[in-house]
Formats: C-alpha cells, sequence, structure tokens
C-alpha cells in the first residue's frame, strides 16, 4: 500500500505517525511537505498528523487547511481515497470543509494529555473493521482546541447516518455528544482526536490503536 503523509510547519507527529505506518503495512509512507500541489502517484492513503500547524495562529488548522497539498487531498478525498486525520489533522479537515463542524478550545480551557476510553460506535467502516461495534478502547489524546462542536441538525445527521466513529466513555474536552471521531458522508475519511499511532505496539503502553491501521491496510490492499 503506497501511502502519504502531509507535513506542516508546526507538525510534531508526523514521524510517529509514519513510524505506525511502516510498522504496519512493511513500506514507509512519501513524506509529503505542504507546499506540494500534488500527492505521490497511486497514494492509496493519506494521513494529516497531529501538532500545531502553523502554531496554530489565526484558528488550529485553518491555515493549513489552504495549503496547496489539500486541494489535491480533497481531490482524492471525492475519489474514495481513504483520509486519515488525527488532532490537528482532524482540525485540518474541518477547516477545509471535508468534514462538517468544528473543533473549539476545550471545554476546561486546559491542555489535556492523557489516556482516555473511547467507545467503538461504528464498527462497519474502513477504519473501525478491526474493533466490534460498542467495543471499549483506550487511547492517548494531546490537544487544546479538541472540544467538537457542529449545530443540532448536523450531530443528528452524523448519528442518523452512523457516521460517529468513536464516543469518548467520560469527559475529555466538552465535544457535543462525546464525539470523538466522525466520518464524512462517503466514510471515506476519518477525523479524529485521539492518537491512536501512539498505541500500536505494547512497549507504548498498549496496542489499541494498531487495529485501526491493520483494517485500513486490509481495505486498501
Amino acid at each position: 500500500m503506497k501511502s502519504a503523509v502531509l507535513v506542516f510547519p508546526g507538525s510534531n507527529c508526523d514521524r510517529d505517525l509514519a513510524v505506525a505506518i511502516e510498522q504496519v503495512t512493511g513500506r514507509a509512507p512519501a513524506m509529503v511537505w505542504h507546499r506540494e500541489s500534488e500527492l505521490p502517484d497511486g497514494t492509496g492513503l493519506i494521513a494529516i498528523p497531529g501538532g500545531f500547524s502553523y502554531g496554530d495562529y489565526l484558528r488550529s488548522g485553518a491555515m493549513a487547511a489552504r495549503s496547496p497539498i489539500m486541494r489535491a487531498v480533497g481531490e482524492a478525498a471525492g475519489k474514495g481515497v481513504p483520509v486519515l486525520g488525527i488532532c490537528n489533522g482532524f482540525q485540518v479537515l474541518t477547516e477545509a470543509g471535508l468534514l462538517p463542524g468544528a473543533l473549539m478550545r476545550n471545554a476546561g480551557l486546559h491542555f489535556v494529555c492523557r489516556t482516555v476510553g473511547l467507545k467503538v460506535e461504528n464498527s462497519q467502516s474502513i477504519f473501525t473493521a478491526r474493533y466490534g461495534a460498542g467495543e471499549e478502547i483506550e487511547i492517548p489524546v494531546a490537544h487544546h482546541d479538541g472540544n467538537y462542536q457542529a449545530d443540532p441538525e448536523t450531530l443528528d445527521r452524523l448519528e442518523g447516518e452512523g457516521r460517529v466513529a468513536f464516543r469518548y466513555t467520560g469527559e475529555v474536552n466538552g465535544s457535543a455528544r462525546s464525539m470523538a471521531g466522525i466520518l464524512n458522508d462517503q466514510g471515506n475519511v476519518l477525523g479524529m482526536m485521539p492518537h491512536p499511532e501512539r498505541v500500536i505496539e505494547a512497549a507504548h503502553g498498549g496496542t489499541d490503536g494498531r487495529r485501526l491501521f491493520e483494517g485500513l491496510l486490509e481495505a486498501v490492499a
């Protein structure tokens, strides 16, 4: 599987994400600088890492969403290529209009950095196929602007269409209806605040994130 990890000024989880993808797929992803206008030929997975793109100036992810490479990402997503946005990557996806809603300042106004419980709400997507419906897993978070919000109509649509991939099992950041990860209407774009790339081997303290990448490998291969 050919994959690509985007890199913006201020990205700080790009290498973690690249290592996770290589460990699961056996193939190192291309590291694509934000000023590029095209993705490598044959890219079958696009991953947008966490960090603080452009120092979170203006709004988290707002400037990165207007980088040249994001036009290519939008075109690829429209053709069905899987796109995974983690933490700041989730923020970038909402700012780019590839996912609805917005990520706001945490309700407690503090940076949250700890392992949290997640419930798998949809186990039928290409990102969650290795999990069981209703399964509870543990994945770390590390964010200051992870409070997902959208208008009631959008939230109802996400719920009704099965587009809530993950939900927090406890209070984390004030996100509406405890949503931790959501899908686009095609099901090939996932944005999530928790970091699955940080729990892919036991030495990291857990392996609950590994199945996300394994499921993607199966789906894309």
